[in-house]
């Protein structure tokens, strides 16, 4: 519980310009090097995990998720967030307790199923749901996911999914993929902390702390950066034959 606490007071009180800012691990060894570099708390993604088992995003089998989740929080002293994607349809009192057995102190669920957003209120029980079987626990991390899918008006349809989420318990919410020009009005309209994606060559993370973001992380980019950089060693070592 005390890991919990410390990476829920985390996203409190923080100034404008100083947002969490929680790097993405997608093996051990990748989490090892975050937490040498002086982050206080790190944040799985799935789209990163299922690279490094071989799958594509969204379709790693969950007993392998979960397994790569705890070497992740085995590796490191930090605490660890774990996205497990819309949950693998597992009832709530079965994600939360596989969430535990990994040792993770936080979860991201996505309000998304194979490509399709999920009726908000539907969600926000099922949320609900989730943070009753977990207590105080577990961090829930709502993603949004309007901006990735079909909507008339994201900003406006991400309020209100938002709201309805914080009100069934949501510690934070995630609109993914938010662009920085929104982040001022997702923040007059959602009470609590706001999660936002950034690319790691891309906007500064202090002007999106300003823009209205508390917390933020990059997906799989930090894991697409290194096999970036992989492959051209890779490249190097072939030319050199």
């Amino acid at each position: 519980m005390g890991e919990v606490r410390m990476f829920r007071a985390l996203h409190h009180d923080r100034a404008p310009g100083d947002p969490l800012v929680l790097p993405g691990p997608w093996d051990a060894a990748s989490a090892r090097v975050f937490e040498e570099a002086g982050f206080p708390a790190l944040a799985t993604p799935s789209a990163g995990v299922a690279a490094s088992l071989g799958y594509e995003d969204g379709s790693t089998p969950a007993a392998e998720m979960f397994a790569a989740v705890t070497r992740i929080v085995r590796a490191v002293s930090v605490p660890v967030s774990a996205d497990v994607e819309s949950g693998y349809g597992l009832a709530p009192k079965e994600l939360v307790e596989r969430v535990l057995e990994t040792g993770a102190v936080g979860v991201n669920l996505e309000d998304s199923v194979e490509g399709v957003l999920q009726d908000p209120r539907r969600h926000a029980d099922r949320l609900a749901e989730v943070r009753a079987e977990a207590g105080d626990r577990l961090f829930i991390n709502a993603r949004v996911d309007t901006f990735v899918r079909e909507a008339a008006d994201p900003v406006a349809a991400a309020v209100n999914r938002a709201r309805l989420y914080v009100a069934a318990g949501a510690d934070c919410v995630y609109p993914i993929l938010a662009p920085v020009e929104a982040l001022p009005e997702l923040r007059a309209g959602i009470e609590g902390p706001i999660n936002a994606a950034a690319h790691p060559s891309g906007v500064s993370l202090r002007s999106m702390g300003e823009a209205g973001a508390t917390r933020i992380t990059f997906g799989p980019g930090l894991q697409m950066g290194a096999m970036a950089s992989l492959a051209e060693v890779a490249r190097g070592l072939r030319s050199g034959l």
